[in-house]
């Protein structure tokens, strides 16, 4: 039997609240990286294939240079490192379903809080269950 270490089940927690937060960051700044890909002219389907992967290369370097993207991201995979602290003395059938759960319900409380569209009701009543989900992983 494998025992969670005091602080671990914080820590995934932790981990899964800035998942959700960085995730509703993120998709704001790929919205802002999608703007700027549909102003700018079509890609032309006749190009060689170089051109082609130059194109592609460019646009992601684009969202790279969106701060809004690229410092949310930065913050989520220095969660991903914790993350993976945490499993090397956590059992992963644990660690996982907590880690997720808690990243689903923040991604969608903090997209509420960034005025995305959604059914509040839903949105609320989801998590409302997610957390009970991860009390009775962790209790």
């Amino acid at each position: 039997m494998v025992m969670v270490m005091v602080g671990d089940t914080e820590k995934m927690i932790a981990v899964g609240l800035v998942w959700g937060a960085t995730n509703a960051f993120m998709r704001r700044g790929a919205v802002i990286w999608d703007r700027a890909l549909k102003s700018s002219p079509p890609p032309d389907p006749t190009r060689k294939t170089l051109h082609r992967l130059r194109t592609s290369i460019g646009n992601w370097v684009k969202l790279l240079a969106i701060w809004q993207y690229i410092i949310p991201f930065l913050i989520n995979l220095s969660a991903s490192a914790t993350f993976f602290a945490i499993l090397s003395h956590t059992p992963i059938s644990l660690a996982v379903p907590v880690t997720n759960a808690t990243t689903f319900a923040a991604t969608a409380v903090f997209g509420v809080i960034l005025g995305e569209r959604t059914h509040l009701g839903f949105a609320f009543f989801g998590t409302i269950l997610i957390v009970l989900g991860v009390w009775l992983c962790i209790s």
